[in-house]
């Protein structure tokens, strides 16, 4: 008999009757309430960020002058073996 009982728990506690709840209409008003106040906010987030990048891409950034062209900065010794102009690169005569 006592292991007929238990047997019938471990089910139902398989079943997930052990661990369901009765929500009152209260806590879902409450659950309703609480998504509803984050979905306003990641609203105001994502406006706020809109914002913010659109007024930091607005603003000028410096232009600084191109340094002098060093002939140090490009020896080539031997040539590269898929040619003088370089892999993705074309001389323009």
């Amino acid at each position: 008999m006592a292991s007929a009982l238990i047997k019938s728990r471990i089910y139902s506690a398989l079943r997930g009757g052990a661990f369901k709840k009765n929500f009152s209409s209260s806590a879902h008003h409450d659950e309703a309430r609480e998504a509803s106040k984050w979905e306003k906010i990641t609203y105001v987030g994502i406006v706020t960020c809109a914002v913010l990048t659109i007024f930091n891409l607005s603003k000028g950034h410096p232009h600084y002058e191109e340094p002098p062209p060093y002939p140090y900065l490009h020896i080539r010794n031997k040539e590269f073996p898929w040619g003088p102009d370089g892999l993705f690169e074309r001389k323009h005569h």
